[in-house]
């Protein structure tokens, strides 16, 4: 493992007090989250023959309003993995396009039929069946290790370098020493903290309420978003039911709250009529779960020995749905460059730099046209109380297949290297 420190990090930045260690393991690579970016990452290494330990904080993989979309890209790095058959047995539904209805129109915001590509749409998939397929696979490789209910707590540093990880859980302290400590713990990341890693933030125009509501044979499948005056409405099929983002603007919460319930409810009626005897299931606030919608990445993804990928590297906001495909692809590529130096037991900062170098372009892209819907269209919508009438990009021909594109396929094409 190198020693060199980049000049802006302090040799040891964080002091490890002593703890009494149940027990010290190694590993080659030690990855902090089990969410897509941690669990994809893990089989990758797990399936060369690279000793790997994945720690979730949790002790399952279940929570409530998860992302659930995954993309043409995701199915595509599946099928190279001789996945993609035996996911899609899993129960699942396919959004074929990204459309919303106006009072006076239907906007099509990504049309997925005209890719090239064996999955022309996006696949609806809870994330905890995806992440419980994605963990089983690599349970059948001997040297992959999954521990839950590890809450890392600190990073071992000596002499500049992460050398691995120190967790609560299973009755004590445990130590996790490692060449490369990946973190892909979300986007509250505690490694990202510990790291002392530097943000560059935008400023999103918009927060999400979520909450669920029945769903009927006869409903369309996939998804449908609604555009009224001053509001917004995304709804995702669920099988047998709706998950509904009712997106406010951002910093509305407490308005939305002080309102009261009876409010929303009917606000939300004006916009989708056809639900007024569903939404009388939304009867308690602890039905609605609140997202504070951000849009940020680090500066710099790595220090030696330690890594970010993910929402742990770049928080997407949920535009399009992207976030769990570009974690994913993020951990192809970390893979496919860490995979021979771990091998050889010896990690360069290069190496982790080279992650970065392939992935960022990428983010600041997709991120970058985030920005531009939710400028352009979001706030245009919630900051009005006049119809919304779709801009003129929207109906260019030329620029029909660019948004589909960009949120199916990302902005470069991953691979998995064999």
């Amino acid at each position: 493992m190198t020693t060199d420190v980049p000049k802006n990090l302090s040799q040891d930045p964080i002091i490890n007090p002593v703890h009494d260690i149940v027990d010290v393991q190694t590993t080659d690579c030690c990855i902090v989250g089990g969410g897509p970016a941690g669990a994809v990452l893990a089989l990758l290494l797990a399936r060369q023959g690279i000793s790997v330990m994945l720690l979730e904080a949790h002790k399952d993989f279940d929570r409530d309003f998860r992302g659930d979309t995954i993309h043409p890209s995701v199915m595509e790095i599946m099928e190279e993995l001789g996945l993609s058959a035996a996911l899609l047995e899993l129960p699942h539904t396919k959004m074929r396009q990204i459309r919303f209805k106006t009072p006076k129109d239907t906007v099509t915001l990504a049309d997925f039929s005209h890719l090239k590509t064996h999955y022309p749409y996006i696949t609806m998939l809870p994330q905890v069946k995806f992440l419980e397929f994605i963990t089983q696979e690599a349970q059948k490789y001997p040297s992959f290790h999954l521990v839950m209910g590890a809450n890392v707590q600190e990073l071992i540093t000596e002499n500049g370098v992460i050398q691995g990880v120190r967790y609560r859980g299973g009755g004590g302290w445990h130590e996790i020493r490692a060449i490369v400590t990946v973190g892909a713990d979300g986007r509250h990341s505690r490694l990202r903290h510990l790291g002392e890693f530097e943000s560059i933030e935008t400023s999103p125009p918009m927060d999400v309420l979520w909450f669920r509501l029945p769903r009927q044979p006869e409903d369309p499948e996939g998804g449908m978003g609604r555009f009224g005056k001053g509001k917004i409405i995304a709804m995702l099929d669920r099988g047998d039911e709706w998950q509904v983002a009712y997106i406010i603007p951002k910093g509305g919460y407490q308005q939305v709250r002080a309102e009261g319930l009876e409010e929303l409810k009917k606000s939300f009626v004006e916009v989708v009529p056809e639900f007024q005897q569903r939404i009388q299931n939304l009867d308690d606030w602890s039905q609605i779960a609140f997202l504070s919608v951000e849009s940020s990445r680090v500066k710099r993804w790595y220090r030696p020995g330690l890594l970010l990928i993910g929402d742990a590297a770049h928080i997407m906001s949920p535009v399009g749905g992207v976030g769990i495909n570009y974690a994913i692809q993020d951990a192809v590529i970390a893979a496919n460059l860490l995979s021979k130096p771990l091998k050889n037991g010896q990690v360069q900062l290069s190496d982790l730099a080279k992650v970065q170098r392939q992935r960022e372009l990428p983010t600041r892209i997709i991120q970058a046209f985030q920005t531009f819907i939710q400028k352009r269209v979001l706030a245009t919508v919630l900051t009005s109380n006049l119809t919304f009438v779709p801009p003129a990009f929207l109906r260019l021909p030329i620029l029909r297949d660019l948004p589909a594109r960009l949120i199916a396929l990302g902005v470069f094409p991953v691979h998995i290297k064999s």
